[in-house]
């Protein structure tokens, strides 16, 4: 028998007990301070967290990116140090402990554990199990042209509290699969490092005779038309979302991940194949200017949040390009940033791009796609030894953090 069965028999063998987020948890929305106010950012030193802020630094957060001053807050104050952030709008369905006192955008709803918890739950305990409301989350959103979480049923989702003896032990188990995912995350980090040095190097052409033009005198920026997610089935004409091209894509793609309705497709605007698909539009800077080449047999419905740039080069050498920080350096400046970033196509085609021969185009996309695949492809390598502990570690989890609910006589 495990330590962990062993403690059930002994603390609760007829069950845990479940119960309500409301009851457990103050909830609030956080809120993005004006930014015409300069009061309210300018030498800030209190933590504001974005999504940004998990992308970057994990589920755990000491400190953000960004920070408000105190003028920035509100009556209520900050939200305390361990508390939970989980994105309800938008970006559904990722969660973060905040360990320090703070406050977050819009997007984020706070989980702020009331007194009476104190000596019944463990923050820690309760930021596993968010993985799994967090694919509750995904599951049980409003239908709208901008998504969000039922929180009617969100505030009444029911989830066990077993003995604190159980979850300090659950706790323990998880942060070895955490510990052991975060060295190999390290190790494939650096080998990322030295894969973006190496391409930045090798695109720059220094010291090269290459001509270098700009984007919008060797191609053309074509801007995709809007649908919202309401719009995509499962079958139908091809589409890319803008939201996908920095989750689902990469460098290069052959399938679309989402379909639209023919009738609806045949009013919208597309990239043909060899195009590369750009993001113009996002939640961060960093966003902006990804491109994807368009490899699939037919063409692709794009959004309006994208630009569809045609063109003579190979299109992943083109994508590869639009990777480099020297590119990023040159349209940083033609970005327009807010609570949604963009950036036009006057902006994009002044960037210049050099521009070798073919064959030099392809023998450089063939040494990039071997770096990439090392770095990046799950099913060799490093990523590879990541996923399969990665499924290891939510197999785990998940049969750590099930329970029977206790049976009422």
């Amino acid at each position: 028998m495990s330590k962990i069965e062993e403690l059930i028999q002994q603390y609760c063998p007829d069950g845990a007990e479940f119960i309500e987020l409301q009851e457990v948890f103050e909830i609030k929305n956080g809120y993005t301070p004006s930014k015409a106010n300069s009061e309210f950012w300018t030498n800030g030193t209190i933590p504001w967290f974005r999504m940004e802020d998990i992308r970057q630094n994990g589920h755990i957060l000491s400190d953000s990116i960004q920070h408000i001053t105190p003028e920035a807050v509100k009556g209520s104050g900050l939200f305390p140090a361990n508390s939970i952030i989980v994105a309800t709008t938008a970006t559904i369905g990722e969660h973060a402990l905040i360990i320090v006192d703070s406050l977050a955008n819009q997007r984020f709803t706070f989980l702020s554990k009331r007194k009476s918890f104190d000596d019944k739950l463990d923050m820690k305990f309760f930021h596993y199990y968010m993985f799994i409301i967090d694919e509750w989350c995904k599951n049980n959103t409003n239908t709208a042209s901008f998504p969000s979480v039922d929180m009617g049923r969100f505030k009444k989702y029911k989830f066990p509290i077993p003995p604190l003896p159980i979850q300090q032990e659950i706790v323990a188990i998880l942060d070895k699969f955490t510990t052991l995912e975060a060295e190999l995350e390290a190790e494939l980090e650096a080998r990322r490092a030295q894969y973006i040095y190496y391409r930045d190097q090798l695109l720059c052409f220094d010291g090269k005779d290459v001509e270098w033009k700009m984007l919008g005198e060797v191609g053309e920026f074509i801007r995709g038309k809007r649908f919202v997610k309401n719009d995509i089935v499962s079958e139908g004409v091809p589409c890319i979302h803008y939201g996908e091209l920095y989750t689902h894509y990469k460098i290069w793609a052959k399938e679309a991940k989402s379909y639209l309705n023919p009738n609806l497709a045949a009013k919208l605007r597309v990239a043909h194949p060899g195009d590369v698909v750009i993001v113009s539009a996002g939640e961060t800077i960093e966003d902006i200017g990804n491109g994807v080449a368009w490899l699939g047999d037919s063409d692709v419905v794009i959004h309006d949040a994208c630009f569809a740039y045609s063109h003579k080069m190979n299109p992943k050498y083109v994508s590869y390009y639009l990777q480099t920080n020297l590119f990023r350096s040159q349209i940083k400046s033609s970005i327009s940033s807010g609570k949604i970033s963009s950036i036009n196509a006057p902006g994009l085609s002044k960037a210049k791009i050099p521009i070798p021969p073919m064959e030099e185009q392809v023998r450089i996309v063939g040494i990039l796609d071997k770096f990439d695949a090392l770095v990046n492809d799950i099913s060799v390598g490093l990523p590879a030894e990541i996923e399969a502990r990665r499924k290891q570690y939510e197999y785990y989890r998940s049969k750590l953090l099930s329970f029977e609910p206790v049976v009422s006589e």
